[in-house]
């Protein structure tokens, strides 16, 4: 995930960047910070649920500016604070750390699944729609949430294309392709990919929260099968065959087929930056840059430009393929994780910062982990921050070394990875698949939840469910 200042004029920024005797570490002490710091932050989410219901048509043109205004109103007083030097070294952490692999990532799975194109007309039933769920809920974890997202969302968009209601096939579509489906393996979602990063062995979350993910996959499609049943039989629910977008056809075919030998390269250049250790990295004011991360980056654009270049324009066109998605997602998650950046650090700050009662809430009167504390605190936070540096908080709150957390505490790191990912369905904003599963479903003509609407239907389906799993799985 990513924080980035673009709102520093680029000949500034290139000229500290360049400069050597501007090399300093981009932390500051979070435990200096009040919670009125967290302010831009909380207003580019109100942002982001409001503007859309009391003025659409000037959000749809100016959200961009919006989310910078937001953006510039935490990096100027922080400036006048804390100094220049130290607003543009956040800056730096975040446009060379964050921002730009993630960018770069979403960018290469958007344009790559953006170039397969299944042809022939799939008319959704709840058997089929169930179907397409199961399937993307499983590829998550093997090609990440993003990936299955981008791969499988078109195709069912079309196969819905007849349908009056689609928004809940999308809804429940982002509960487990976007979320829940990439709970198995370090591929499948940024926070476990971190703890992989930091020790945790490859197959661990599969051994270790398999149950809980069964559990929330089956109840879920299950759910998912009586609504979409309910819709499907209703007897105005299909459009005149007449009005269907999508004609028939003798079959089902498949165009673009190269994307997916480029999408096996995107997963393993994925891979590759976790296993290859050369030990080589480039300091740029404080931020450590690691050579596989700069390979990894540089081969993924080579992949997009190579998935450009081959793919046929039919299939592209067939999938109404449009950068307005990347575009908005790539404007919204800046001004986001830039305004981001103080909250994270006074929830590092732990007992001394201003997120003090939910560090020391996690735990009992003789330190030991409440595994259910963990589960919730994890996930509550992950539902509106980025859940790869909520996910690392509170597995460095819980000890912070992977052997210990894999073995004695393991049950602790099993509601710290359940938290992070099954919560970070809880509103459009919790993991990044979620704002573009939304983007390309509405730039389709699917009229979707608001972003409270989003969080009625998560608060309806996912916290009873989240409750039962606390009971079941998670120590009280």
């Amino acid at each position: 995930m990513c924080r980035v200042a673009t709102l520093l004029p680029q000949y500034l920024l290139a000229t500290l960047l360049l400069s050597p005797a501007v090399a300093f570490a981009a932390d500051f002490d979070g435990a200096a910070l009040s919670p009125v710091w967290g302010v831009p932050f909380a207003g580019i989410l109100l942002s982001i649920a409001l503007f859309p219901l009391v003025a659409p048509k000037f959000w749809h043109h100016h959200y961009g500016k919006i989310a910078a205004a937001w953006a510039a109103l935490f990096l100027v007083p922080f400036a006048a604070q804390f100094g220049l030097h130290a607003a543009v070294a956040n800056a730096a952490h975040a446009l060379l750390a964050e921002y730009i692999p993630f960018i770069v990532l979403l960018t290469a799975l958007y344009v790559v699944a953006g170039g397969i194109c299944v042809r022939g007309n799939l008319h959704a039933t709840p058997r089929l729609n169930t179907g397409i769920l199961a399937l993307g809920t499983v590829l998550a974890s093997l090609m990440g949430t993003t990936g299955a997202a981008m791969l499988l969302i078109r195709p069912l968009l079309r196969a819905n294309d007849n349908r009056r209601h689609v928004a809940h096939v999308v809804v429940f579509f982002i509960f487990l392709v976007a979320n829940a489906g990439g709970a198995l393996t370090p591929l499948g979602d940024p926070p476990l990919f971190l703890g992989f990063l930091k020790g945790v062995e490859f197959s661990w979350t599969l051994r270790n929260i398999l149950p809980e993910t069964i559990f929330i996959w089956v109840v879920l499609l299950a759910l998912f099968y009586v609504i979409d049943r309910y819709y499907f039989l209703k007897r105005e629910e299909e459009l005149p065959q007449a009005q269907d977008p999508t004609p028939d056809s003798a079959g089902i075919r498949l165009e673009g087929k190269i994307n997916f030998v480029l999408l096996v390269a995107v997963v393993g250049l994925v891979l590759m930056s976790g296993l290859w250790k050369p030990g080589i990295a480039f300091d740029v004011m404080g931020t450590e840059v690691p050579l596989p991360a700069l390979v990894r980056d540089g081969l993924l654009i080579v992949v997009t430009v190579v998935s450009l270049l081959a793919t046929p324009h039919a299939a592209r066109s067939g999938n109404e393929f449009n950068w307005e998605p990347m575009l908005e997602v790539g404007k919204l998650f800046a001004g986001i994780f830039l305004t981001i950046i103080p909250v994270i650090a006074m929830l590092k700050a732990g007992t001394d910062g201003a997120f003090a009662g939910v560090i020391r809430a996690v735990s009992d009167g003789n330190g030991q982990p409440i595994d259910s504390m963990y589960f919730w605190a994890t996930g509550i936070l992950s539902s509106f921050l980025d859940n790869a540096p909520t996910y690392l908080v509170f597995f460095n709150t819980a000890g912070g070394d992977a052997a210990t957390l894999m073995t004695r505490d393991a049950s602790t790191l099993a509601a710290i990875s359940a938290g992070a990912v099954f919560m970070g369905a809880n509103t459009y904003i919790g993991n990044a698949p979620n704002l573009m599963v939304k983007a390309i479903a509405e730039s389709r003509g699917v009229r979707m939840p608001s972003f409270f609407g989003y969080m009625a239907w998560s608060c309806a389906v996912l916290v009873p469910l989240f409750l039962v799993m606390t009971f079941l799985f998670f120590h009280v």
